[in-house]
C-alpha cells in the first residue's frame, strides 16, 4: 500500500500540470489558427453522395474574442447576403428584405455538414475548457467541454501537433455522447507575416453518411477593424471593406 501511495504522489505533479496547461495549450492553438484580428477570403464545396458539387464563396472579417461577420460573393443567388456574429448571437442579412433576421448556431445557411457556427468560429479557448485525456507519438489530444449551453457542440475531442500546437482533427459531441462530425485540418499553407496554418477543414458526419464538405482558406491578412464593422446597420455594407 505505501508503494502504491507513493506512486501516486510522485504521478500526481504531473496529472496536475496537465490539467493546467490545457487551456494554455489550447489558447496555443487559437493563436495559431488566426491573428487576433483579421480579413479572409474562403470558400465552402459541398458533396453530395450522387457526386453533386455545390461551392459558395464569401469574405470574413473578424475582431477580438467574439465579432465576426462574412459576406457572401457566390453563387449569384447568394451575393451580397451576410451574416454577423456577436458572441452567441447570429444574423442573417438579405439584400431584398433589406432586414436582418435571428439565426441559430445549428443551422446552416449553405446547406452541407457545415453548420453556423462551424462557418463563423469564435475561438476554441472562449467556448471550451480544455483537460488532456491522451497522446499519440506525435499529437497530444484534448477533451473540451462547453463552458455554457448557447456552444453549439457540448463536447469536442482535439488532436494537436506536439511540435507546432496545429490543430489536426475534431470530433464533435452532443450531451448525451452522440458524436455529431468529425473536422479534419489539412494542408498547411504559409499565408505570409509568419502565419501558418492548414487551408482546408474537411468534415463529415455519421448523421449524413455520403456527404462531406470543405471549408478552404484562400487569403488571410492581419487588420485592425472599427467595431462600428460589426453591427446590424453595417451588414448591408460589408462590401465597402474590400
Amino acid at each position: 500500500m505505501k508503494i502504491l501511495i507513493s506512486f501516486v504522489l510522485m504521478f500526481l505533479p504531473i496529472f496536475s500540470l496537465h490539467a493546467q496547461d490545457a487551456n494554455a495549450l489550447l489558447k496555443t492553438v487559437d493563436d495559431n489558427l488566426m491573428p487576433e484580428s483579421y480579413e479572409a477570403y474562403r470558400k465552402i464545396i459541398n458533396e453530395e453522395p450522387n457526386g453533386s458539387k455545390k461551392e459558395f464563396s464569401f469574405y470574413t472579417v473578424k475582431k477580438g474574442k467574439d465579432k465576426i461577420a462574412l459576406l457572401y460573393l457566390a453563387p449569384a443567388s447568394e451575393k451580397g447576403r451576410a451574416t454577423l456574429r456577436l458572441g452567441d448571437n447570429m444574423w442573417l442579412y438579405i439584400p431584398s428584405a433589406n432586414k436582418p433576421v435571428r439565426i441559430t448556431s445549428l443551422q446552416s445557411i449553405t446547406g452541407g455538414v457545415f453548420n453556423n457556427a462551424d462557418i463563423m468560429q469564435l475561438e476554441y479557448s472562449v467556448e471550451y475548457d480544455a483537460v488532456f485525456t491522451g497522446e499519440t507519438e506525435s499529437e497530444y489530444i484534448l477533451d473540451l467541454k462547453a463552458k455554457n449551453r448557447s456552444v453549439a457542440y457540448d463536447k469536442l475531442k482535439m488532436w494537436v501537433t506536439k511540435e507546432k500546437k496545429y490543430i489536426r482533427k475534431v470530433e464533435a459531441y452532443s450531451a448525451s455522447g452522440l458524436l455529431i462530425k468529425t473536422l479534419e485540418f489539412k494542408e498547411d499553407k504559409n499565408f505570409g507575416n509568419g502565419l501558418v496554418r492548414p487551408s482546408v477543414v474537411e468534415t463529415f458526419s455519421p448523421l449524413y453518411k455520403g456527404y462531406r464538405s470543405f471549408l478552404i482558406y484562400q487569403r488571410i491578412k492581419a487588420r485592425q477593424l472599427p467595431d462600428e464593422v460589426f453591427t446590424l446597420n453595417f451588414m448591408g455594407r460589408l462590401g465597402n471593406l474590400r
